[in-house]
């Protein structure tokens, strides 16, 4: 297991950066926004930044979850994300920290808080492994060792049921993640990983304390074609379940039923400054991409600064085009949109 868990994630690296992952079905660009040409406002005065988890952020983006492990290129993408986040005032979550439970050499390639001592970080683990041994000290333990602000409990059915190795028994999970969210001294937030929670998800999830939802729809890297490339059988199952999932705009509209209650944040196929601002209209208080960091974040921490600094000049230019100077006039303002029942 040490090995098929720590050789996984390297497999997974390799896959996106050598093949077509990425479903480009380009969601977002089913909503069209409404363009002032006297927006009334000046541009070099917007205020893109954010309040989240008492944190202020440059702009509300998250770089979401990638990779851990003991090869040296996980931990250089960990390092040069956590610089860039650091320098940038963004948001990070590592990729799963499973690993460092069954490889002890993976643990360094998480402990990034002395990179980025004031950057919103949250660690992550595996809902499902609460059903295979996992409970609350592993979460705790996950949470210390990056000192985070929050922890992730990533649900990824169809992941699972695609991986030859997967774990499958998913019964009973919103009643142990409740417990964890309880018990933990940080917030939980619960995503999934590119198939999307939908509004009986988030309400199940709400009953049982969960306030934090990334809504992590479909539209953009697929996690059953990556794993499809990986299969032994080739049996195609991936394939078939490749575009399976919740769109990301579908998504954060059908949980506004509960926009009093929860706080959603937005991955899925966000791919732009213009998207971030379209999920934020939808009602994400935080975007998060992963996918357009791998790359850079192999290279240096630079070359992620430079992704980062261009989603923020696109998001701020997007604000200025509908004539707003802060975020908080983006939020849930429906009213920007040209076509509201953009999916009817």
């Amino acid at each position: 297991m040490d090995h098929l868990t720590n050789d996984r994630k390297i497999e997974h690296i390799n896959i996106i950066n050598s093949q077509d992952v990425d479903r480009k079905h380009n969601y977002f660009d089913a909503i069209r926004l409404k363009h002032r040409a006297l927006p009334e406002v000046d541009l070099d005065k917007i205020d893109p930044s954010v309040l989240f988890m008492g944190k202020r952020l440059s702009f509300p983006l998250l770089i979401s979850s990638m990779t851990g492990g003991s090869h040296d290129v996980a931990r250089q993408i960990n390092r040069n994300l956590a610089l860039a986040a650091q320098q940038t005032n963004v948001a990070m979550g590592v990729g799963s920290q499973r690993v460092m439970f069954t490889h002890t050499e993976a643990r360094a390639s998480f402990e990034i808080r002395s990179l980025a001592p004031h950057t919103l970080l949250f660690a992550n683990l595996g809902a499902v492994q609460l059903n295979y041994g996992f409970g609350i000290d592993q979460c705790r333990e996950a949470v210390q060792t990056i000192d985070a602000d929050a922890l992730y409990l990533h649900l990824n059915p169809l992941q699972e049921a695609v991986q030859p190795e997967g774990n499958v028994n998913f019964n009973g999970l919103a009643k142990k993640i409740g417990e964890i969210a309880t018990s933990l001294a940080v917030p939980v937030i619960v995503k999934e990983v590119g198939a999307g929670i939908s509004l009986a998800d988030a309400t199940l999830l709400l009953e049982h304390g969960i306030t934090y939802i990334d809504v992590a729809g479909s539209g953009g890297t697929s996690w059953s074609r990556i794993e499809n490339f990986r299969e032994k059988n080739q049996d195609n199952l991936g394939l078939l379940f490749q575009d399976w999932g919740n769109p990301t705009p579908l998504a954060l509209r059908s949980l506004q039923p509960l926009k009093k209650n929860i706080t959603m944040i937005a991955s899925g196929g966000i791919r732009s400054g213009v998207d971030m601002a379209k999920a934020v209209i939808l009602g994400a208080s935080l975007c998060g991409l992963a996918k357009p960091f791998l790359k850079p974040a192999m290279e240096s921490a630079d070359a992620v600064i430079r992704v980062i600094q261009k989603l923020k000049r696109e998001f701020t230019v997007t604000l200025f085009l509908l004539g707003l100077d802060k975020v908080d006039d983006l939020f849930l303002n429906e009213s920007l949109m040209w076509n509201p029942n953009f999916f009817s």
